[in-house]
């Protein structure tokens, strides 16, 4: 059997619009040292965390539907393979369900087989169903 890739489905009261428009807004509710941009096709951007660091692409973008995020580069300083990240997705999946709007988040190729995963899920978790759901419903999210 395949092993998952990391997933987060949430559901909030917020159109679909405003929704992608949010996602895009990563230095409000993900990472607080942000640059670029990350709301467009062929947008990029950065998000830095100390020693650790993560870029990426907007390989695919639909509003209101659907973006990706491809990672370019990046430095996981707490573990071994720095490089762990390059070369995975993240990919945002939109829906109106049930007079809400659905988000769910799959970060192609974070598998229970690499180093980071633990960590990441941990972290991952934090900002998609914390800080994003908080950012996405009272308009404060909570960016490390």
């Amino acid at each position: 059997m395949k092993k998952q890739d990391y997933n987060a489905t949430i559901s909030v009261n917020a159109t679909p619009k405003e929704t992608y428009g949010k996602i895009a807004m990563v230095g409000d509710w993900w990472a607080k040292n942000f640059t670029g941009k990350a709301l467009n096709e062929n947008d990029t951007f950065k998000v830095r965390f100390g020693e650790t660091f993560v870029d990426f692409k907007i390989t695919e973008a639909i509003p209101g539907k659907k973006i990706v995020w491809y990672v370019t580069d990046c430095n996981l300083d707490w573990i071994s393979d720095k490089k762990e990240w390059k070369d995975t997705k993240v990919v945002w999946e939109i829906s109106a369900e049930n007079n809400a709007t659905q988000i769910k988040m799959t970060h192609v190729g974070l598998t229970p087989e690499v180093e980071c995963y633990n960590d990441c899920e941990l972290g991952w978790n934090g900002h998609v169903k914390g800080s994003l759901v908080k950012f996405l419903t009272e308009n404060k999210g909570q960016p490390q």
